[in-house]
This record gives structure tokens, C-alpha cells and sequence, in this order.
């Protein structure tokens, strides 16, 4: 034993020496979170929420993809996983309800791949969804119910930090000077590069800490400090994610954060829903004056021509925006319409654009910044009715698990559907599939997936 020990000091010593010192901290890092995560693996789950929003820091190109921290997360949790299945004969719970209609969208994901013209996109695509579908299965099948406020800590930690870092930067006016707002504000953006993914990632965390705060504090069976001392975080966490979906300056985000707002408010208790609604209103109606830079950047929506427009309609510094947007889904239409059973192939969208591309658009923006129209570009009707029938099981298992639970368990579920239902609005205007926020997505389905078996087995 002792030999083992000097020879292992021997190989860690060698690794301080010969690599350079970034490498050997990295190295050493990632062991002993290795190690860590082996002996308690729900460590691993905050580290993993974590990296969503900070896996931008240090990427490396691989082709059309990018390896990060994201990527090595979800490497050291999938290793954790597979390691004690093996080592300890873990027992395996079921796949959970949710993994065949995955398959299925998997399936057809898979199956638009023979029209694809770049491989590779559809490489990056494919890897990223199994991604999803690898986190989902380690949750499903190993999390544990005691281990579940490790993963929601992680999710609501992670959307603090990053929701801190988009309040900062939108006082500060840190950032690219073409996201100024009002001339002294800048759009929140946090380390997603972009205002509108940043947007979208606080209106996932938002409602699942609003569910979870008024769900502790209405919770009558569990003492009244503890019921404070539960609620209050996650109330702040849900205040300061919504103040920095407000900064984001997105109006998907807003549109889909109030729809997700409501359905958490309804699902929790109807009376609380109808006041909160009176309460908005008359905020609306008495503090106008402060609410108009909101109010005016929904009336810009109001400069939407219709699609037959596209061509001759004079571009300004007001429908910019809008118009740039139209004209990527009038680019994803046309692609359906040419491929309408199979698509283009998945992640197809930016290579295939030049060819539909309106004279005045040529650049692609990656994706056609509204989901359904891409993913019915890219996998036709066969990929858009499985990816419809996906989600539209997946409301249906939270709905039923929401039936029968109740307290924090039931104010979770509550709020995976308050982040499903943004997610869902949001994808209208954009796609949130992007920046590792799949991950987070995939973290609130594996969630979902261990109460509903805990409800099968009540």
C-alpha cells in the first residue's frame, strides 16, 4: 500500500514539473473533483449547473463546436456515474417516462441526417442533444430524493451568479457599445455573449425560484422559521433573475418570462394569481411614466410587415431588428417547404441559408431565431411532430406528477413548468438551444422524471 502511495506522489509530482502550470492545476483539478464526486456524486450536480453560464470563459474550436467547461462537466458527471454503476453495482431505477418520446425525437433527428450537405453541423447538433438525453438518463436513473436540493441549489446558485453579472454589466455599461439602451444603460448579457440567450436563461431559473419561494412559504406544515428561512433565498433569487431578464432588454424574454410568471402564480393558488394580477395592473396604470421604455420597445413589434413585404420594405434603425428576424424565417419556410418530410438536416439551417437568403439578408445568424421554424427546416414534419409530441408528454407528466405531490416537491414541478412554458414562448422569437442552456433544460426534465416515479411508487 505504501509503495502504491509513493508511486502515485511519484506521478503527481512528474505532472507539477513537466507541464506547464495552468495544465498541472487543470489536471489536478479535475482529479480531485473526480475524486470528490466519486465518493458524494451530488457534489457534482451544482458544478455541472454552474458551467452552464460560465462554460464561455475557456472554449477551445473544434470544427463548427466549441469544448468547454460545459463540455468537461458533463464528462465528469457522466464518468461518476458510469464508474460507480460499475465499481459499487449500483442499482439502475427505470429510464423514466419521458425517455421514449426522446428516442423518438432523437429518431428523427437522426433520420434527416441522409439530406444533410454538412456532416458536421449535424455532428455538432447531434452530440448536443445527446448531451440532453446523458444528463436526463444520469438523473433519472441514480438521483436519489434526498440528493434533489443539491441539483436545484445548483440551478438557482448558477442563475444568481450570472444574473449578478448582467445587473453589473448593464449599470456599468460593460460591454459593446451597440448594446446601449436609453443612452446610459447597456443590455445585460452575462457571459452568453448575446442579450437574448442571457434572457432566456434567467427566464428558466426565474420561475422555478419564484414556485419554490411561494411554494416554501405557503407551506403550513413546516415550522414558520424555517418556512422564512427557505423561501426568502429563493424569492431573492427569483427577484434578481427577473431585474436581469428586465436588463436583458429581450422581448422574447419578457413575453415569455410574463406567460411563465403567470402559469406559476395560477398552479400555486388561484386567489394569490388574482391579486397578484390586480396589483400588476394598477402598477401598470399608476406608474406609467417610469414603465414607458418597456412599453416603447413593445410598440416597436408594431413595424412587423407581413413576409410578402420583405423585399421592398425600407430598412430603418426601428424595424432593423424585426425585419433582420422575418427574414430568417421566411429563409426557414422556403427550406421546409423545399424539404418538407425529412428537412434540410439537423443543424443544416446556417449551411443551406445562401441558398434562400433575401438579397438584402445574406449573412445567416445560425439558426432561424424562432425553434419551430428550425427545427421544421432542418427535420421536417417528421422532426417537428416529434419534437411537439416531446414536449407535449413532457407537460403531460408534469401536470399528472403535480396531481398527487405536494409542498416543495409539488413547487418544483410547479416551477419546470413555469421554465417549460418560457422555454416554449421563448422559442417563438429564438432559440435557447444554445450556450449549454440544453443543459439546464435537461437537469429540469431528469428532475421531473424522479417525482414522477416517486409518485408511481406512492
Amino acid at each position: 500500500m505504501k509503495v502504491k502511495g509513493a508511486i502515485l506522489a511519484l506521478a503527481i509530482g512528474l505532472v507539477i514539473i513537466v507541464l506547464p502550470i495552468k495544465w498541472s492545476f487543470a489536471l489536478l483539478s479535475m482529479a480531485t473533483l473526480s475524486i470528490v464526486a466519486f465518493l458524494w456524486p451530488f457534489t457534482a450536480f451544482p458544478f455541472l449547473a454552474l458551467s452552464i453560464p460560465l462554460g464561455s470563459i475557456r472554449e477551445i474550436g473544434i470544427g463548427p463546436a466549441k469544448v468547454g467547461l460545459t463540455e468537461l462537466a458533463v464528462l465528469l458527471v457522466a464518468s461518476v456515474w458510469l464508474a460507480r454503476k460499475l465499481a459499487l453495482r449500483e442499482e439502475w431505477r427505470g429510464l423514466g417516462p419521458i425517455f421514449v418520446p426522446f428516442l423518438v425525437l432523437y429518431g428523427a433527428m437522426l433520420v434527416s441526417v441522409i439530406q444533410a450537405p454538412s456532416l458536421e453541423h449535424s455532428l455538432k447538433e447531434l452530440l448536443k442533444w445527446g448531451e440532453v438525453l446523458l444528463v436526463y438518463l444520469i438523473l433519472s436513473t441514480s438521483l436519489k430524493e434526498k440528493e434533489i436540493p443539491w441539483v436545484m441549489g445548483g440551478l438557482l446558485l448558477a442563475g444568481l451568479v450570472e444574473g449578478l453579472v448582467g445587473v453589473y454589466q448593464f449599470f456599468t455599461r460593460t460591454g459593446p457599445e451597440h448594446f446601449v439602451v436609453m443612452g446610459r444603460f447597456m443590455r445585460a448579457y452575462g457571459h452568453f455573449m448575446q442579450p437574448n440567450p442571457f434572457g432566456g436563461y434567467m427566464g428558466l431559473v426565474m420561475p422555478l425560484a419564484l414556485a419554490l419561494g411561494l411554494g416554501f412559504s405557503l407551506d403550513g406544515e413546516i415550522p414558520w422559521r424555517l418556512r422564512l428561512g427557505l423561501a426568502l433565498p429563493c424569492l431573492s433569487v427569483a427577484l434578481l433573475t427577473g431585474i436581469a431578464l428586465v436588463m436583458s432588454w429581450s422581448r422574447g424574454a419578457w413575453l415569455g418570462a410574463m406567460v411563465a410568471v403567470a402559469c406559476v402564480v395560477m398552479l400555486v393558488d388561484k386567489r394569490l394569481a388574482l391579486a397578484l394580477g390586480i396589483l400588476a395592473l394598477a402598477l401598470i396604470l399608476l406608474v406609467r411614466p417610469p414603465l414607458q421604455p418597456l412599453l416603447a420597445r413593445f410598440q416597436e413589434l408594431t413595424v412587423w410587415p407581413g413576409l410578402e413585404d420583405l423585399r421592398t420594405i425600407e430598412i430603418t434603425d426601428e424595424n432593423y431588428a424585426v425585419v433582420e428576424r422575418l427574414a430568417h424565417w421566411d429563409a426557414a419556410v422556403r427550406m421546409w417547404g423545399d424539404n418538407l418530410w425529412f428537412g434540410v438536416g439537423i443543424g443544416n439551417y446556417e449551411p443551406v441559408y445562401s441558398a434562400y437568403a433575401l438579397p438584402r439578408w445574406p449573412e445567416p445568424l445560425g439558426h432561424a431565431h424562432n425553434y419551430y421554424l428550425n427545427i421544421a427546416a432542418e427535420t421536417g414534419l417528421l422532426g417537428l411532430g416529434a419534437y411537439l409530441l416531446f414536449w407535449g408528454w413532457v407537460f403531460f407528466q408534469c401536470f399528472k406528477a403535480i396531481g398527487s405531490q405536494a409542498g416543495w416537491r409539488r413547487a418544483l414541478l410547479i416551477g419546470a413548468v413555469g421554465s417549460f412554458v418560457h422555454l416554449s414562448v421563448h422559442n417563438f422569437f429564438d432559440n435557447l438551444y444554445v450556450h449549454g442552456i440544453y443543459l439546464h433544460v435537461a437537469a429540469l426534465l431528469g428532475l421531473v422524471s424522479v417525482l414522477r416515479d416517486l409518485c408511481a411508487r406512492q
